[in-house]
């Protein structure tokens, strides 16, 4: 609108020059040879001159607008080329391998705030955007709102650099259910995995654990999480004195 309008104001004067200027030169002349008297013929002149004024000034713009359409482009988005595509996958890869990101591990093309994860077809992807594979299933039940599970995981950003590990710490997290200390992708992520079980958890953003500076996390970006459950923990209260707790074994 803002071009078009810019537009509108200097080609109106390339192409109306002198719009009114007859009338002007008329309306002068009948002032220096008629009376007082004849002030409503000017100003009748006057009234012509800005009547027509406003007419070719409409036809003008619907002339405008008709040559020059506003183009559809500009209300979508910019379409996405192949190429580019396969340039951001191999510098993802590229990347990855300096990371030492283990095996099979998934691609990430980012373009901007667009982001698309490349994996293989055993990858499984639910309802809430959660992408997850399991390389053992385990046995046994699986976790349930209150219970402590124990278990094993490595961290990664998405250009595979490990960002956490307990095995690095030396011992696994012991976490219970249900009391949203977890990530909320990464909790969904182990809901439904049993002891003895590893899986790796691709948690979208919007699953994601908060940013700041306080976190491993510097920006909203994919996290991939490669998880070990040991195994599962019931849980009870015990309360002595003022004091209370749970203890799970």
């Amino acid at each position: 609108m803002l071009m078009i309008s810019s537009t509108l104001s200097s080609t109106s004067k390339a192409y109306f020059p002198g719009i009114c200027s007859a009338q002007t030169r008329q309306i002068k002349n009948c002032c220096s040879n008629h009376s007082l008297g004849d002030d409503r013929t000017q100003h009748g002149h006057t009234l012509h001159c800005d009547s027509n004024l406003r007419r070719r000034l409409i036809l003008f713009v619907s002339f405008t607008t008709g040559l020059f359409p506003t183009s559809s482009s500009f209300g979508k988005t910019k379409s996405k080329n192949p190429y580019d595509e396969r340039r951001l996958l191999e510098q993802n890869k590229r990347i990855q391998r300096e990371n030492n990101a283990p095996e099979d591990f998934p691609n990430f093309i980012r373009e901007g705030f667009d982001v698309k994860v490349v994996t293989a077809e055993n990858y499984a992807k639910s309802d809430s955007g959660l992408i997850y594979r399991d390389f053992e299933v385990g046995k046994g039940d699986c976790p349930k709102a209150g219970q402590q599970v124990t278990f094993h995981y490595v961290g990664y950003n998405e250009s595979g650099r490990r960002i956490d590990s307990t095995y690095l710490q030396g011992s696994p997290a012991r976490i219970r259910m249900g009391t949203n200390v977890l990530v909320p992708g990464f909790e969904e992520g182990i809901r439904d995995m049993k002891p003895g079980g590893r899986r790796r958890i691709i948690i979208p953003p919007e699953l994601g654990p908060p940013v700041g500076p306080s976190t491993f996390f510097s920006s909203k970006q994919f996290e991939v999480f490669d998880v070990e459950l040991l195994s599962i923990q019931n849980c009870e209260r015990r309360t002595i004195a003022f004091y209370s707790d749970f203890v799970c074994n």
